[in-house]
C-alpha cells in the first residue's frame, strides 16, 4: 500500500470517529437539555401547587422566575418558554408513564415510577420536536408522531408536514379500535399490503396547482424531480426501481409509470398515474401489470406484487365491482396536489370512512 493511500485510509478512519463523536455529543447535549427543561417544569408545577390562588400565583411565579433567569442565562427563559416547560412536565410526567406501565401490570416498575416519573422517560427528540408535539391534544395521536419521528429520524419540518397532511388520521381510518391503539403505541406497523395504502395521498410538495391542466407525463416528471419527498409520502421501506418500465408480450409493449420495491413486505409496488376519474379499464390494466410481475419478475422468496392506481377522483362502486372480493393486491387511491384545509381534509376522510 502506498503512503498516500495509507494516509487516506487512516484519515477516513479518524474522521469517521470524530464525526461519530460529534454526533454523540450533540445527542447527549440535546438529551440533557430536554431532561433539564422537564425538571424545571416539575419545579414550577410543584411550586404552583403550594399557592392559594393557583392561577394568579402561577402568573406571578413565571414572571418573577423569568426575569431572574434571563438576567443570569439569557433569552431562552422567557415567560412563554417557562410555560412550555411547565406544560412539558404535565404532559410527559407520571400520568402517561403510569398508563403505559399499567398495561404491563408490573408492580415493581410502577412503584419505581411513582417515586421518580422521569426514570422511565427517554427523550430522544429535540426540544423543537417536543414543542411542536405538545400542540397535539390527542394523546394517542401525539404518541404516534413522537414514535415515528424517533424511528425514522424526522426533522421538525418533516414532522410538521406529516401532521399537516393528517398522516395519523389517514392511517387510523382503515383500522379498527385495536388497530388505532396499536399505531398509537408502536407507530405504523406494516404486515400486509393494505397497511401500506393511504387514501388520499398528499402531494403538495410537487407545486402543481389543483386546477392546473397538466398531463400524466408532467405529473410523473414532477414526482421524479421530488422523489425523496414522494418516498416519504409513500411510507416506510420503499426504494425506487424505475420509471416507464416496459413489459412486452405478443409483440405488444406496455409501460408502467413507476416501479418501487418495499423492503418490509419484500415485494414490488407498481404505481400508475391517472388524470381525472378512475375507469374500470385502469384497474384491469394494473391487474395485468401485477400478474406479469408475479409470474415473470418475482423471485421465489418474495411476496406478491402490489399495484396502486393514483387518480384525481374515483367511484367506490367502480373499485368494488371491478376488483375481486378477496383482493389484497390492487388498490385505487386519490391524490391531492394542494394541501387541503383542515375542514376539507376532515370531510374527505369522513366520506372515505362512510363508504
Amino acid at each position: 500500500m502506498s503512503n498516500d493511500l495509507q494516509n487516506k485510509v487512516l484519515f477516513q478512519q479518524v474522521a469517521e470517529l470524530l464525526h461519530n463523536a460529534r454526533q454523540q455529543v450533540l445527542r447527549t447535549v440535546n438529551s440533557t437539555m430536554v431532561y433539564t427543561y422537564f425538571e424545571i417544569g416539575k419545579i414550577i408545577v410543584e411550586e404552583e401547587q403550594n399557592g392559594k390562588d393557583r392561577a394568579e400565583y402561577g402568573k406571578k411565579l413565571l414572571k418573577g422566575l423569568s426575569k431572574q433567569l434571563m438576567k443570569e442565562f439569557g433569552k431562552g427563559f422567557s415567560v412563554e418558554n417557562l410555560d412550555r416547560m411547565r406544560k412539558f412536565y404535565k404532559i410527559y410526567s407520571i400520568s402517561s408513564t403510569l398508563s403505559t406501565k399499567l398495561e404491563n401490570k408490573d408492580s415493581q416498575q410502577l412503584s419505581l415510577v411513582a417515586e421518580d416519573p422521569s426514570s422511565l422517560l427517554r427523550f430522544k427528540l429535540t426540544w423543537s420536536h417536543y414543542t411542536f408535539l405538545m400542540r397535539i391534544d390527542d394523546e394517542k395521536e401525539r404518541r404516534f408522531y413522537e414514535i415515528e419521528s424517533e424511528k425514522y429520524n424526522w426533522s421538525v419540518r418533516e414532522l410538521k408536514r406529516q401532521y399537516d397532511s393528517a398522516l395519523y388520521t389517514r392511517l387510523a381510518l382503515s383500522r379498527d379500535k385495536e388497530g388505532v391503539l396499536e399505531i398509537s403505541q408502536k407507530g405504523q406497523i406494516i404486515e400486509k399490503p393494505k397497511d401500506l395504502i393511504k387514501d388520499p395521498y398528499i402531494l403538495e410538495f410537487l407545486g402543481l396547482p389543483e386546477l392546473h391542466q397538466y398531463s400524466e407525463s408532467q405529473l410523473e416528471e414532477e414526482i421524479i424531480n421530488k422523489l425523496e419527498h414522494f418516498l416519504l409520502e409513500l411510507g416506510h421501506g420503499f426504494t425506487f426501481v424505475g420509471r416507464q418500465q416496459r413489459i412486452t408480450f405478443d409483440d405488444k409493449h406496455f409501460r408502467i409509470d413507476l416501479v418501487f420495491y418495499n423492503r418490509i413486505l419484500k415485494c414490488f409496488v407498481l404505481i400508475d398515474l391517472k388524470i381525472g376519474e378512475l375507469k374500470h379499464q385502469d384497474l384491469g390494466q394494473m391487474q395485468m401489470y401485477v400478474n406479469y410481475y408475479d409470474r415473470e419478475m418475482r423471485l421465489e422468496d418474495e411476496n406478491k406484487t402490489i399495484g396502486i392506481v393514483l387518480c384525481q377522483n374515483k367511484s367506490e362502486a367502480v373499485v368494488k365491482y371491478t376488483l375481486p372480493e378477496n383482493n389484497e393486491q390492487i388498490f385505487a387511491s386519490k391524490y391531492k396536489t394542494v394541501l387541503p384545509s383542515v375542514e376539507v381534509l376532515k370531510e374527505l376522510l369522513q366520506n372515505n370512512r362512510e363508504r
